[in-house]
């Protein structure tokens, strides 16, 4: 679908953001056109995954500029686009974007060194072609921080593989892009808070609680899916659920708001942040979740 042209009240801004672009990466030659095509897309394509209609000034206010140059250089196939984008950092542990991917696929598949090997290789070529659907980097709307995304994106895909190779639904496609929070939300200070109080309250939850926890919230089994593999009724795991969520926003929230924190939604931060602690926390492995299921009888399905 050929985007809609840029209306020609936000025409001004957008040339002036492609030559400040230019002037941050000399290197990358891209187009005027180019540019303004990928910006148009992008724009629809954030459009279509909020409730409200977005205008440009508010689309614009909130693009990434030198992450967006960098993805429009590797659409247009510039092989510099493509080194600025192997190299990027990610910004909590400042490591090269490839390595958190790799790093994040040991945790995915701990026990498969052949499939942890080729994890990171395989979602590369899919982010300019794919067998279906959109490729990943065509998804990017330039609003959120690129290497975050990226890496939100590398999990939830693999997750969806694993989920579908074991018979369980893949997440839905607009999962695999789901908004990240704010970015004054995702201060260090608040972030390193976040994981001490969540991982203090994991180490006080019963092991049967945690096997709720890793199948609801790590691998995002529905509650039927759940209670099928446990053998329980939908609306037991229901109330354990609700229970498990209540519970994490008073106990992580009263830490962080006695640490300071006075900022906006910060529910919203904390079940934000949960993700991507679970599936980092040794805890919630898929080994010790596979030996909490195998005491009672049962089998990990996402192995």
């Amino acid at each position: 679908m050929i985007p809609l042209p840029i209306p020609a009240d936000a025409r001004t801004r957008t040339v002036l953001l492609y030559h400040i672009g230019r002037v941050q990466f000399p290197s990358l030659a891209i187009a005027p056109s180019a540019f303004h095509t990928h910006l148009a897309r992008a724009f629809e394509t954030f459009q279509r995954k909020t409730d409200h209609p977005v205008e440009w000034k508010a689309f614009l206010d909130g693009l990434y500029l030198m992450d967006w140059m960098i993805v429009c250089a590797c659409l247009e196939g510039m092989d510099r686009g493509w080194e600025l984008l192997f190299s990027a950092r990610t910004g909590r542990s400042d490591c090269m974007l490839v390595d958190a991917l790799r790093a994040r696929a040991c945790r995915l598949y701990p026990r498969d060194e052949e499939r942890r090997e080729s994890a990171v290789a395989e979602f590369w070529s899919h982010l300019i072609v794919s067998d279906h659907g959109l490729p990943i980097l065509f998804r990017y709307d330039g609003q959120r921080p690129l290497a975050p995304w990226l890496i939100r994106v590398f999990q939830n895909w693999h997750l969806s593989k694993l989920r579908k190779n074991s018979g369980i639904g893949a997440l839905p496609e607009d999962d695999l892009a789901a908004p990240l929070p704010p970015a004054g939300l995702q201060e260090t200070r608040w972030h390193e808070s976040f994981c001490h109080a969540a991982r203090d309250w994991l180490g006080e939850m019963p092991e049967s609680e945690r096997l709720l926890l890793g199948l609801r919230w790590r691998y995002k089994m529905s509650q039927r899916e759940v209670a099928s593999l446990l053998g329980v009724h939908e609306g037991t795991i229901s109330r354990q659920t609700d229970k498990l969520r209540d519970h994490a926003l008073e106990s992580i929230g009263t830490r962080l708001v006695n640490e300071g924190w006075i900022g906006d939604d910060l529910n919203g931060f904390i079940l934000t942040e949960m993700g991507g602690l679970l599936v980092d926390d040794p805890r919630l492995s898929a080994d010790q979740l596979g030996r909490m299921l195998a005491v009672k009888g049962k089998i990990l399905p996402v192995e």
